[in-house]
């Protein structure tokens, strides 16, 4: 769901769409807890291959990623010129949006030529390798900082990603999402 509004509006569409973080969720760094796990073995390689829709984002466009049966996930910064507006194509999560730099969306996604209704067109992800494990049953929920700076929450059974390239790069990704949008490489034990 986008809202290209200026960011004193973002806390009453945060309140229309539900709150971001639930009020019991651990403040944890999830950096340090990727690399714990990775040290111990429990991680394991998936890559995204399920086609995308996107579309250019309008500058300052803020993009409120929104799951559902959970409610907000995550909300971007101010788009950029060149950023764009990514919508999975996953209907367990109510093909949830996001907002991709300019600078990852080219190494992440390559046009398919198919275009689509609004300014929106399809996509094949590039399939890099990304690192993930998942949150155990019972654990969470967690409350960290995504790399793009905002707060965000992790839930039992969702995917924790790292970016091979960028020990930083670690976000969320909702488990439905990741199980209709990823392919398994190597499992995580």
């Amino acid at each position: 769901m986008t809202f290209p509004i200026v960011p004193a509006l973002l806390s009453a569409v945060l309140l229309a769409y539900g709150a971001a973080l639930p009020a019991y969720a651990e403040d944890v760094d999830m950096v340090a807890i990727y690399a714990a796990a990775d040290q111990q073995g429990k991680t394991g390689t998936a890559r995204k291959t399920r086609i995308v829709d996107a579309r250019p984002a309008t500058m300052g466009e803020l993009v409120v990623t929104v799951i559902a049966g959970e409610g907000v996930e995550t909300h971007s910064k101010s788009a950029d010129p060149g950023d764009f507006v990514v919508r999975n194509r996953c209907p367990a999560t109510g093909n949830e949006e996001y907002l991709v730099k300019a600078d990852k969306f080219a190494e992440r996604y390559t046009a398919t030529g198919e275009t689509l209704p609004d300014g929106w067109a399809a996509y094949t992800p590039t399939g890099q390798e990304m690192g993930y494990f998942l949150i155990p049953d019972g654990e969470g929920p967690y409350s960290f900082t995504a790399p793009w700076g905002e707060a965000m929450v992790a839930l039992a059974g969702d995917a924790i990603v790292r970016n091979p390239d960028d020990e930083k790069d670690v976000y969320r990704v909702a488990a439905a999402s990741f199980g209709c949008t990823y392919e398994i490489i190597r499992p995580a034990p």
